[in-house]
């Protein structure tokens, strides 16, 4: 068969590059297919799915609701909070039920964080902050309080500031389930063989980093943003684990469950149909 280039976008993030960590070092045997990475923010790749510039990319769960005509949810690749996620934190403390009407540095429009905010309290200002500038802005006051996703889950008490409250604990007591906050989709017009190729090479590269998780963990403190080994690692295992190697039922329940919910409140204006990939 003839070579055929994938071009993968994903985050410069340590938990995505662990789980790239195989396709990326060429560490699996992918057939006919060669794949061309491309790191981008988040935000950035949750718009240009809109427009289908890359064949696999990670968004936003939120982001994914306006992309499914084009796209369908590779069943690999999730990053969930089990019971942890986006965290709110202040210069000074308060009480969560005492967020509403604040306003608060969040990292993007079609973030999966935001949605979860919104979720918890409707009533709250936001102002969209790249996510590595939302701890200072928060620190010279031009917000009362930020939405931390990524690193900066780990590092907000380094600078001075107090958590409020974290969007997954408050989920989990609320459903029961992880909080989806980011995945891959695949273009769909790459034809189901080629599709179920992608969903079987991604499911074994997160595999294999899992099996090799030390030299995976050495080739993802490139992307870990000042984190040390022991807090990369951390942060890795948060985000990279077996909800990562595959949804499962409860994972694909978690999807349906915070899209749909944010259908019922009007924060998404259409109901979702969630299609997954499998190889």
């Amino acid at each position: 068969m003839p070579l055929q280039t994938i071009t993968v976008a994903h985050s410069p993030d340590s938990d995505d590059a662990f789980m790239f960590y195989a396709l990326a070092k060429d560490k699996l045997d992918t057939g006919n297919l060669r794949f061309e990475h491309v790191l981008s923010d988040i935000e950035t790749l949750n718009q240009k799915a809109l427009t289908e510039t890359y064949d696999v990319s990670a968004v936003s769960i939120h982001a994914f609701a306006y992309l499914t005509d084009k796209h369908a949810l590779l069943s690999s690749g999730a990053s969930m909070g089990d019971g942890y996620g986006p965290r709110l934190v202040a210069r000074e403390p308060f009480d969560l039920s005492q967020l509403r009407g604040r306003l608060v540095a969040a990292p993007g429009e079609r973030t999966s964080a935001i949605l979860a905010l919104k979720l918890l309290e409707p009533d709250v200002q936001t102002t969209i902050v790249p996510f590595d500038q939302i701890i200072p802005y928060v620190k010279a006051g031009h917000a009362e309080v930020g939405l931390l996703i990524h690193e900066g889950q780990l590092t907000y008490k380094d600078e001075g500031l107090h958590l409020i409250g974290d969007l997954g604990e408050w989920w989990r007591g609320e459903t029961g389930l992880p909080l989806p906050l980011g995945g891959n989709i695949i273009r769909r017009a790459l034809g189901p063989e080629v599709i179920a190729q992608v969903a079987r090479l991604l499911r074994e590269s997160i595999q294999y980093a899992l099996d090799h998780r030390q030299e995976a963990l050495d080739y993802a403190m490139q992307y870990a943003r000042d984190l040390d080994a022991k807090r990369a690692d951390t942060f890795v295992g948060m985000y990279v684990n077996e909800l990562t190697v595959h949804y499962g039922e409860r994972g694909k329940n978690a999807v349906r469950e915070f899209l749909g919910r944010a259908r019922d409140k009007g924060l998404i204006p259409h109901s979702v149909d969630v299609t997954f990939a499998d190889a």
